[in-house]
């Protein structure tokens, strides 16, 4: 009689679990955290002179690193809302080529398209943005012919 109890306790516990990440799901929809995706307009983008360079940024970079980022479906839900809104925030603050400031280099672009942008958290959903060598090159040749025109001497 024993091991029939113990897969009933077994089978109530395993519910108990799902009913409980079901109600802990449900309820962390509340917080509002990374559900404002109303966009900003731009204050003084960056402007490309390079066409091809300026596609390969819009697919790679512009979702974080703009005020033109497509949402989609899976970033409305928590706690997957929470990470994005967080590493586009951070991304932003960094460089964002709506607000152009003119805080990243040729070297800077340079350094960060070698080591691993845009990240792999990004291109597992995207993985049209995966940066070739090739187009890494065009990227930062580009980013370098457009610099003059945006108010820096590129390094």
């Amino acid at each position: 009689m024993a091991p029939v109890r113990s897969r009933w306790f077994r089978r109530k516990r395993v519910l108990w679990v799902i009913v409980g990440l079901t109600v802990t799901m449900a309820a962390i929809q509340l917080v509002p955290y990374g559900k404002d995706h109303t966009p900003r307009a731009a204050g003084k983008p960056f402007i490309w002179n390079s066409p091809e360079a300026e596609a390969i940024a819009r697919r790679s970079c512009y979702d974080c690193h703009s005020n033109e980022t497509k949402w989609w479906w899976a970033v409305e839900i928590a706690p997957f809302s929470w990470l994005a809104q967080s590493d586009i925030d951070e991304a932003r603050q960094r460089v964002n080529f709506s607000e152009w400031s003119g805080q990243l280099t040729v070297n800077g672009l340079q350094w960060v398209v070698n080591r691993g942008m845009p990240p792999m958290q990004y291109t597992i959903v995207h993985p049209d943005s995966k940066l070739t060598d090739e187009q890494k090159r065009t990227l930062v040749k580009g980013f370098q012919e457009s610099m003059n025109g945006n108010g820096a001497s590129s390094p």
